[in-house]
């Protein structure tokens, strides 16, 4: 945990380097203060408002103890459990089994999973995506990913100004007019692909902490390998339409771009995240168990014309 936490650090200061280095080259320090008011004001908006914003852009809706049923309970206990405060619980009327975790703080946090994935997950397999979102909460990682896209969007507006007025005609640099072209198109892929990595740095970590929050690694990634295999087969529309909010959730909603640890690739493989999982059960001796004694598969058959989560009563998920 604390190799990952200095990792994220240290990406975090890489941005910060090439923000300041790209601002410093095109416009000097007067444009780089411009862009970055201008990038933190837009993202001070989405930090207060992202969670509202992400929520209804998936027509997600809320649920209580009531219309929740056994997904309510389960959170509420792994929140308990995890010593975080009760997040609020969303259900997504979407066939293609996923989970993300959303709010600036522990305080404010939403849990969101599809129906798919209550469909088509065991109740242990359910809790092991809960916890793996309620350790995001936990370690802040919607605040960080957060702030990472600050600095990448100040990279990439810097970089904008620098390809219409092409560079700093008059400094010094040593750089010309080519070499500030160059580095304003190489500076926010370099953003990029720092923004991934840390991303795909805090799945590890939720998946480590998430594995310890349930007590043991194995509905973890048994669920994580049910996700996977659907999310092949099984669109998200929504998601294909914003490819921005697919690092969100835990595994990649997108039908593309699955199976290998490429520079672009939004999470690690997940073959990598059951080989880290298997070492965490190792070392904790957990050979299986984990939140109930007796995982069983339940279907929620959506109702026709309406939400199956909004009024729905009765059975183990509502």
């Amino acid at each position: 945990m604390p190799m990952n936490f200095a990792r994220t650090g240290l990406l975090l200061a890489v941005l910060t380097g090439i923000f300041v280095a790209l601002g410093g080259l095109i416009g000097g320090t007067t444009g780089m203060a411009i862009a970055l008011v201008v990038a933190a004001a837009m993202n001070l908006f989405s930090l207060w408002r992202s969670d509202k914003m992400v929520l209804s852009m998936y027509g997600a809706e809320e649920v209580d103890a009531q219309s929740g049923g056994e997904y309510y309970r389960i959170v509420r206990d792994l929140a308990a459990r995890a010593e975080l405060p009760m997040p609020r619980v969303y259900v997504m009327n979407n066939p293609q089994p996923n989970a993300f975790a959303t709010g600036r703080n522990p305080e404010n946090a939403a849990v969101a999973v599809t129906t798919g994935l209550l469909n088509s997950l065991s109740r242990d397999e359910v809790a092991g995506v809960i916890a793996h979102e309620l350790a995001h909460i936990k370690n802040r990682d919607t605040l960080i990913m957060t702030v990472t896209a600050t600095l990448a969007g100040a990279i990439s507006m810097i970089a904008q100004f620098g390809m219409f007025f092409g560079g700093n005609r008059n400094s010094n640099n040593g750089f010309g007019i080519i070499g500030t072209l160059a580095m304003v198109i190489l500076a926010p892929l370099a953003a990029m692909l720092v923004q991934m990595a840390i991303s795909r740095t805090r799945e590890y970590s939720a998946d480590r902490m998430g594995a310890m929050i349930l007590g043991s690694p194995a509905p973890l990634m048994s669920g994580l390998v049910r996700i996977e295999n659907a999310a092949h087969q099984i669109e998200n529309p929504t998601a294909e339409a914003n490819p921005a909010s697919a690092h969100m959730f835990i595994i990649n909603p997108l039908t593309g771009g699955h199976g290998w640890d490429n520079l672009f690739a939004t999470h690690p493989s997940t073959e990598n995240r059951i080989a880290a999982l298997q070492q965490l059960a190792a070392e904790m001796g957990a050979s299986g168990g984990g939140f109930t004694s007796a995982p069983r598969r339940t279907t929620v058959p959506p109702s026709a014309g309406a939400s199956p989560w909004g009024t729905r009563r009765g059975g183990p998920w509502g």
